[in-house]
């Protein structure tokens, strides 16, 4: 069992592999505060490399900033693993997340990641959430400058709309989007079919939300059992069958989940399964 059965994708000239690892649930309750086991966490962090994951997905605003203090512990030294991480948001407590796409604030976080993971330059620096009260090309020029000071070797976006994607890759190079996106979600289909067409990475967050399609005698677990698999499995599997730009970032808290979503990596789909998922979603 490795992630590398799920093949590899490209982030600029970065290859990962297209099951990666999503560092926010290894935080306190709300994404607040640090986890009621902190060796249990970096448990994760170091199986989920064993296993081959060399894609970790984070944000500033975990916690906010434990999942990165965390990263930083359990990878001293990461070796070929990107480290991804985010800015853009503020928090104010468990469960509130509030935008803030201010370039002085930007510049503040990155400096922050940089710090708490130990790192000289960011791999993936990903604008976390448009906000509505500062102009986005704004914003984005702080990605791009950082980038041209050498503090980012990569940009991202997060949670915009086709329109946002196209008027961030007139400021600089974008190589991947995090959108929500499930076989239950398909709001951002637009959004994956831009990036699926331009070579850009698209970075599901949510993977797992399967909705009424895990329900009992739902398609999900029909498919499940036919491959003796998990409904998280499948769903997992759909998306990697989705487009070749997927690279799904399942988060867990225990190695025994992180473990059951890596074994997804090596499950194929047959067409009639696939069109089962795709039809049931409808």
């Amino acid at each position: 069992m490795s992630a590398a059965a799920a093949g590899t994708i490209r982030l600029g000239e970065l290859e990962v592999s297209r099951l990666g690892y999503g560092a926010m649930r290894i935080t306190g309750p709300g994404i607040w505060g640090e986890p009621a086991d902190p060796d249990g966490a970096v448990a994760v962090l170091r199986r989920a490399v064993e296993l081959g994951v060399d894609f970790i997905d984070t944000a500033n605003s975990y916690g906010p900033g434990v999942s990165e203090e965390l990263i930083a512990r359990a990878l001293a030294f990461y070796g070929d693993v990107v480290i991804a991480t985010k800015a853009g948001l503020t928090r104010s407590g468990p469960g509130a997340w509030s935008p803030n796409g201010r370039p002085e604030h930007i510049r503040s976080e990155l400096e922050g990641s940089l710090r708490r993971l130990r790192l000289e330059r960011i791999d993936l620096f990903q604008f976390h959430r448009p906000d509505p009260d500062v102009p986005f090309a704004e914003s984005m020029g702080a990605f791009a400058a950082a980038q041209q000071e050498g503090k980012v070797r990569h940009i991202g976006l997060s949670n915009v709309s086709v329109a946002q994607l196209q008027e961030a890759l007139l400021i600089c190079e974008i190589v991947s989007v995090q959108n929500r996106y499930s076989v239950s979600d398909r709001e951002s289909q637009d959004v994956l079919e831009a990036c699926t067409a331009r070579g850009i990475a698209f970075i599901p967050w949510s993977p797992l939300a399967a909705g009424s399609h895990a329900s009992a005698g739902g398609a999900l677990e029909r498919v499940a059992r036919a491959h003796g698999a998990s409904s998280g499995q499948v769903a997992l599997a759909w998306l990697l069958a989705a487009s070749p730009m997927m690279l799904p970032i399942p988060g867990t808290s225990s190695v025994e989940h992180l473990e059951e979503n890596v074994g997804a990596g090596a499950l194929s789909l047959s067409g009639a399964q696939l069109d089962e998922l795709n039809s049931a979603a409808l």
